[in-house]
């Protein structure tokens, strides 16, 4: 019973299991029967698709294919705008660079000529080197340059070199002073020796020996120049020392401010060429001034004599207007005369004569005429 039981229970579960796999295979082929129509129907879609990209693409490929035309004609015709513009540019470059090699040249050749110049200068140097280097040939230097601007600023006669004064001695140059003052004395020489040792010093201690002895010879030639060109009543009572260089010059007053204090007091003024040429401006302004107030006395009589002659024609003048005015009487009373015998004669002329025999009348005619020019004679004095 037991077993029949056990039997029964496991064909129920096989018809069970039977019956469930049977069910599931139903449901398994519906959804593959399913899948297989949505396959299907995806396919047609897909197929739909395919087609409208294919005449998608087709039409793409037209729109593409005319504006690759399109865009091939536009890059040609750029292409050959820029190869024309490219041209112009290359031509107009050639040109520049043509016209820059030339200016180059040129100036190259402006270069060469002033190479030349500088080894020329350099030449000039070397000599002026050599110049200095030589206390005559130096002292020779700075007097031509001082002369040069006396020269160059003041007339002939206004200025001597070398004039040789009454204690003997001979100034570099002296400048003729207006209104009969002294003249003005001017020294070209230079103490250089101890100013190129100032330059030359290797060290301190050999700079500062340098300057004391740069001190010592200006002291010297400072009281030199005070008493042998300073003299009462025959020069100025200043007189100028020549420094042949601006640089020199500053530094004296900028490092030697005792050796200027010195020369102050000894009435020596240190110039250089541009202070000496400011100076003899002012001189030739003075003489221009003085030559003036000489030209204004000799113009001053001149237009007195002037006025004389203008006196003496004034009266002239007036004595030809009494003259005019007097002839100009007369004239008017010859007028008057004339006029009055003009009515004279036209009332004479008016007058009627009687009739009588004709040789009485021809022979009395002129007699009465005569008379009666006689009576108007005497009538127009009387009026007259």
């Amino acid at each position: 019973m037991t077993t029949l039981l056990v039997s029964a229970g496991a064909l129920a579960l096989c018809v069970a299991v039977l019956i469930f796999c049977a069910a599931t295979v139903r449901r398994r082929s519906q959804e593959a029967a399913d899948r297989a129509a949505d396959s299907e129907r995806g396919m047609a879609e897909l197929l739909r698709v395919q087609a409208e990209m294919q005449g998608r693409l087709a039409t793409m490929a037209e729109v593409f294919g005319s504006r690759q035309a399109e865009l091939n004609q536009s890059i040609g015709q750029r292409l050959d705008g820029m190869t024309q513009r490219m041209n112009a540019t290359i031509g107009e470059q050639t040109r520049t660079t043509h016209e820059n090699l030339r200016r180059l040249q040129e100036r190259l050749a402006v270069i060469d000529a002033a190479q030349t110049n500088i080894q020329s200068l350099a030449k000039d140097v070397v000599g002026l080197q050599a110049i200095l280097s030589n206390k005559q040939t130096r002292g020779a230097f700075g007097q031509s340059r001082m002369e040069t601007i006396v020269a160059d600023g003041l007339p002939m006669g206004a200025y001597t070199f070398q004039q040789t004064l009454s204690n003997g001695s001979r100034p570099d140059c002296t400048i003729q002073m207006p209104n009969g003052l002294p003249p003005l004395v001017i020294d070209a020489k230079f103490p250089l020796e101890a100013w190129n040792a100032i330059r030359d010093a290797g060290g301190p201690e050999q700079a500062k020996a340098a300057a004391q002895q740069f001190r010592r010879d200006m002291d010297v030639h400072i009281r030199d120049v005070s008493e042998k060109y300073l003299i009462q009543g025959e020069t100025q009572d200043t007189a100028f020392l020549f420094v042949p260089s601006e640089s020199i010059f500053a530094e004296i007053h900028e490092n030697f401010e005792t050796i200027v204090q010195k020369a102050h007091r000894a009435r020596i003024v240190i110039v250089s060429p541009s202070l000496l040429m400011l100076s003899i401006q002012v001189i030739q302004s003075v003489l221009k001034d003085q030559r003036m107030r000489e030209q204004a006395h000799l113009i001053q009589g001149e237009v007195a004599h002037l006025m004389d002659d203008l006196s003496r024609l004034d009266e002239r003048v007036r004595k030809l207007q009494g003259h005019f005015a007097m002839a100009q009487k007369d004239v008017d009373m010859i007028v008057t005369s004339a006029d009055k015998l003009t009515r004279r004669g036209q009332r004479i002329e008016a007058l009627e004569f009687e009739a009588g025999p004709k040789s009485e009348t021809v022979a009395e005619a002129p007699k009465t005429v005569e008379s009666r020019t006689g009576l108007l004679k005497l009538r127009v004095v009387d009026e007259d």
